[in-house]
């Protein structure tokens, strides 16, 4: 395989996870009886452009299709997160009714409810139907439509050249990343500002956070990469700031090369030398993954079989992408987690991918009244065992197991 950013070979490997359903291909309660498709999940690195990325086994249309189950609304951190980034981009650039706000990968209309409320005109670029008719719902314009060059123009031409565009989690999920760079080199003003908002690379090699690998995700992000392939696409990162979100994530600021630009902040150079002292242009840097990933592995497992023998009962909160790929990476079933409880109904009376553990609602989290409770995104644990705080009153417990196993 070459590099989907550069084209060079790829001759590094980060990390094989064995085989796995894509990560958001939840069962149908009537298709038990089926089988599932399950593909290798190898990641690899590039040495010419330290662009990291899974091997390709899977199309976009196939795991971003109309039963898509991620709806973003489900999460208050996110959503107080949204909203706070709608009234940061409003003042630091002078957004007003006039304006034009585009989000590509607008989800269910989380962060443009709060560009609407302000009275400012927006679109969403949604290709899942299942989200995107949640955000018209919302009374928001949403097109099914995968982001590129190609829709880029069909929406200049409509009159939707835009001074902000956002990109939250999402850059990570394109196959042709040049073609959806290129994209907003395309539909942004020449005075109009992007947004990408992504896990970053340090953070994920730092924490050991391997369980946010999955087919989905088809490139892992430093802005050593991003600000090669932006300058590829005709773009320049001029600002770069680092975020809590996801288990630490970066925002990078973009404009137009050819457009009124903006000076570039010393922000972008100490985040690029913090990404060079780490390592992130050298093979070395990428070794201590894969062995993480085993430590992990190995101590959930010991948990959760001690749990098993001394008669406890171990259930799961959150059907998240991440925690499928650590409950297949480790070979978890339901003999050892019983079920996990998810607050989105669209998950509710499915199965997860590979393990096929069912998916319930919280409330069978009082009626079970468990001895632990496996929070699977580890990011939202803060927000979680508020919620759950009722666990404590029969003495149940909360347990990660990334970077490290956690009983708390």
């Amino acid at each position: 395989m070459n590099c989907r950013g550069c084209a060079a070979p790829l001759s590094l490997p980060l990390i094989d996870l064995g085989t796995s359903p894509p990560s958001n291909a939840y069962v149908h309660a009537d298709r038990l009886e089926q089988a599932e498709q399950w593909v290798p999940l190898k990641v690899a690195v590039c040495q010419q452009c330290w662009l990291v990325q899974t091997e390709d086994y899977t199309r976009a249309d196939s795991l971003f299709d109309a039963e898509y189950a991620y709806f973003s609304s489900f999460s208050s951190t996110w959503l107080a997160h949204a909203e706070r980034y709608v009234a940061e981009m409003v003042e630091r650039f002078g957004l007003h009714a006039d304006s034009r706000v585009v989000e590509v990968a607008a989800n269910d209309g989380y962060l443009l409810q709060y560009v609407a409320a302000r009275g400012i005109a927006c679109l969403g670029v949604e290709p899942t139907r299942s989200t995107a008719q949640a955000a018209r719902e919302k009374g928001l314009e949403t097109r099914e439509l995968f982001f590129g060059r190609e829709t880029a123009a069909q929406l200049q031409s409509e009159g939707w050249g835009a001074d902000l565009m956002a990109a939250n989690n999402v850059l990570a999920h394109v196959p042709d990343i040049n073609d959806f760079l290129g994209g907003f080199a395309t539909l942004l003003k020449p005075s109009g500002v992007a947004t990408f908002e992504f896990p970053q690379l340090l953070t994920l090699m730092a924490g050991a956070q391997f369980d946010t690998l999955y087919h989905e995700h088809y490139s892992y992000l430093s802005l050593t990469a991003v600000q090669t392939l932006c300058e590829r696409n005709g773009l320049e990162v001029f600002d770069v700031s680092q975020l809590s979100t996801h288990g630490g994530s970066l925002r990078v600021f973009v404009q137009r090369k050819d457009g009124e630009r903006r000076a570039v902040q010393p922000a972008v150079e100490q985040q690029l030398q913090a990404e060079l002292d780490a390592g992130v242009k050298t093979a070395e840097y990428y070794a201590t993954l894969a062995p993480a990933a085993e430590r992990i592995k190995h101590a959930l497992l010991r948990f959760l079989l001690q749990a098993k023998a001394e008669g406890k009962r171990v259930v799961g909160y959150g059907a998240a992408a991440k925690g499928n790929t650590l409950l297949n990476y480790a070979g978890v079933k339901p003999d050892l987690l019983e079920w996990v409880a998810d607050a989105n109904p669209h998950k509710q009376g499915k199965f997860l991918p590979g393990s096929r553990i069912p998916i319930v609602a919280p409330a069978q989290i009082d009626i079970d009244k468990p001895d632990y409770v496996l929070v699977l995104p580890w990011n939202l644990l803060h927000e979680v065992s508020q919620q759950l705080a009722q666990v404590r009153q029969w003495d149940g417990r909360f347990v990660i197991a990334v970077p490290e196993l956690k009983v708390l």
